[in-house]
């Protein structure tokens, strides 16, 4: 696990993305699954304005961990979002941009995307790699939208599942632990004061932690990157193993 901690969001998202530009360098073709949320929406930004000409787009191919279901001209959805602050100001081929279909029905977008995965990606084991996952972190502990009342989820046969918002009821189609366990980097962008609790029981194992989805991210594989901005680390200890 490798802690990075900033100032604020802005350098959150201004040092993720300096990474995420020499992260796709070398390679032919870079898979990502990218997260919806408020520090990503910065990190688009950033990425337009700084390295929108270090990245080789061609070579990037996107989709996304978890979507909630909604047209994608919904103010709600992932995609409408990442159009608005990143696609729209960049040069990518449309082909190279893989939503999950918010507007469909949810059980057969789930089938639909996970067996997409298993045809563009590499697989280990039978489960798709992705280069990079991108995955924020609820208040409540939750990553992708694998939420705590359904952690049952995160192991489930299906590379993506079908999860359930516990307040609103709003479903949504999210890739599983196995896909998320089984990429070569995962990255997680925390900010804000509200999120420090969790952040401490994830990254130093408290006693319960493992009630929260997010603490059960532990690439097998790859690596694991915390970005952090320092309302969010405040709990944290100076030198957490």
């Amino acid at each position: 696990m490798d802690l990075k901690i900033y100032k604020d969001k802005q350098e959150v998202a201004e040092q993720f993305s300096s990474y995420f530009a020499d992260k796709q360098k070398d390679k032919d073709a870079f898979y990502v699954a990218l997260s919806g949320g408020s520090t990503p929406k910065i990190v688009f930004d950033v990425l337009v304005e700084k390295f929108s000409d270090k990245v080789d787009w061609s070579k990037v191919h996107f989709y996304w961990g978890d979507e909630r279901c909604v047209s994608p001209t919904d103010d709600e959805s992932n995609y409408k979002m990442t159009v608005e602050h990143l696609f729209s100001k960049i040069k990518v081929p449309k082909e190279n941009i893989n939503r999950i279909l918010g507007e469909k029905s949810p059980e057969g977008e789930a089938l639909r995307y996970a067996n997409l995965l298993e045809m563009d990606l590499d697989r280990v084991e039978e489960v798709p790699q992705f280069d990079l996952v991108i995955l924020g972190m609820g208040d409540d502990g939750h990553t992708a939208s694998i939420f705590p009342h359904e952690i049952e989820l995160w192991d489930s046969e299906d590379h993506c599942v079908v999860a359930t918002h516990p307040d609103s009821g709003q479903k949504r189609v999210s890739i599983n632990g196995k896909v998320i366990n089984t990429a070569k980097e995962v990255a997680f962008l925390v900010t804000g004061a509200s999120k420090a609790e969790k952040v401490k029981a994830v990254v130093e194992k408290t006693e319960g932690s493992e009630a929260y989805p997010a603490s059960l991210v532990n690439p097998a594989l790859g690596n694991l990157l915390w970005f952090l901005d320092e309302a969010a680390a405040a709990r944290l200890n100076q030198n957490p193993s």
